[in-house]
């Protein structure tokens, strides 16, 4: 090989910067050390796109731990088994792939129109709460149907406990220690599937099982038959969770944009103007018109990724990007750094959303997007994320006008879990007159 078969160590980095200033450790390591380096002894991170991409496709050289949002509980009979797990991803990609979403734009719609036309004008407003809680309302829906007003309140204690379980702590417990923060997902844990054990039973009893993500997971497989139901019930908590955790941090990140960004605003407003009045008659049609707004979602996702760094342990030695990693060793893949190799992404830095447009405004592909992973392990719910963030930021920019408070940025970037705006407030200015919305 040409050059030194282990990846360079960052100088004054380790993890004592690294607590410091995640993201800007990150960016130092990719700058001068490229494509991976060594964070500390046996713990390496993927900067740029093409190794980023080459550890998320390769799982069997760099699997993802197994370590689930919410673990099976312990009055469960038994663990799943190998081809239990294989049907519950089958049955839950059923009904979320892209085509599944495309089906039910019109169930998605009428609730980020709602999120738009709550937000109160004229006051400077904490953006995260309200948009986690229409996008709550929204995953849940698509989910489970009916059925998601019974769920509603304890999806919100689910998210409730996973902030609670993700705070630092100076302490790393192993994960057999049932700390307070454990008890109380546990607790949270088995009240939601409490609450969804009845519907379980009432849905299978009466053979109408449902056309939403439930109901699929409720299907027979030809080759498996029906999953058991402590499966489908620990399946559900984490994904129930998913489909509005990371979607309300891209959400801070979108809003943020729009308001920094009045032009751009005013473009998605342009083409949000020809949606339906009514957003239930909204169609797939009338979300692939909304082409700009998707490529500005888009382009906020590559620059500020909610989930910025992923986790893999090579379960053997082999080889990245020239280099040689041991078994056993930690490779953090960082999308944020990937997103910014000016080899995929011409002024990686800079806000364009056109980049993801060609010449006659068609989507384009420019270069490497990581914002839902890739691989065996991508993002199961891309496509109804991509849908509820699209939809909700083409009915705010048709309602409002944003802006920031005066004075410096009144939030706090947050890189703990995900990439977060924590506190950030915005002001709404009605784009239009009250009675004419969505007539």
């Amino acid at each position: 090989m040409g050059r030194m078969n282990v990846p360079p160590r960052l100088p004054g980095g380790g993890f004592a910067a690294w607590s410091r200033d995640r993201l800007a450790v990150a960016r130092r390591g990719a700058d001068e050390c490229g494509d991976v380096w060594q964070l500390e002894p046996g713990v390496y991170v993927a900067a740029t796109a093409a190794p980023c991409e080459a550890v998320l496709r390769r799982a069997e050289d760099f699997p993802k731990a197994p370590s689930p949002l919410f673990p099976p509980l312990k009055g469960s009979n038994r663990a799943p088994t190998a081809e239990e797990r294989a049907h519950a991803h089958a049955a839950r990609m059923r009904g979320l792939r892209a085509q599944a979403v495309a089906a039910r734009v019109g169930e998605i719609a009428p609730g980020a129109a709602c999120f738009a036309e709550q937000w109160p004008t004229g006051q400077d407003v904490e953006v995260l709460p309200a948009a986690r809680h229409a996008l709550a309302e929204i995953g849940v829906r698509y989910l489970f149907s009916e059925d998601a007003p019974t769920l509603l309140p304890f999806a919100a204690q689910l998210f409730l406990a996973r902030e609670v379980l993700a705070r630092p702590s100076r302490w790393e417990w192993p994960r057999w220690v049932p700390t307070p923060a454990r008890r109380f997902r546990t607790r949270q844990q088995a009240a939601f599937t409490e609450a969804l054990r009845p519907i379980v039973r009432r849905r299978r009893s009466s053979g109408r099982l449902g056309d939403d993500v439930l109901g699929q997971m409720l299907q027979p497989s030809a080759r498996y038959g029906p999953l058991p139901e402590e499966t489908v019930l620990d399946t559900l908590p984490g994904i129930t969770v998913a489909t509005f955790e990371a979607p309300t941090r891209a959400a801070g990140w979108i809003l943020l944009h729009l308001a920094r960004h009045p032009r751009a605003a005013d473009r998605v407003a342009a083409e949000a103007a020809s949606l339906p009045a009514d957003p239930a008659a909204t169609t797939s049609a009338d979300l692939d018109d909304l082409r700009y707004t998707q490529a500005l979602v888009r382009e906020v996702l590559r620059l500020h990724p909610p989930s910025w760094l992923l986790t893999r342990r090579t379960a053997r030695r082999t080889e990245l990007a020239d280099y040689t990693i041991d078994a056993g060793s930690t490779v953090l893949v960082c999308p944020y750094t990937a997103h910014r190799d000016a080899r995929e992404h011409a002024e990686p830095d800079e806000f364009r959303p056109e980049r993801w447009l060609d010449d006659s405004g068609s989507p384009a592909d420019p270069g490497a997007f990581l914002s839902f992973g890739t691989g065996p392990h991508g993002c199961e719910g891309a496509a109804l994320a991509m849908t509820m963030l699209t939809l909700l930021t083409a009915h705010t920019a048709r309602c409002h006008r944003l802006s920031e408070p005066p004075g410096p940025p009144g939030f706090q970037v947050t890189t703990f879990e995900g990439l977060a705006t924590a506190g950030l407030r915005l002001r709404a200015t009605s784009r239009v007159p009250e009675r004419s919305r969505f007539r």
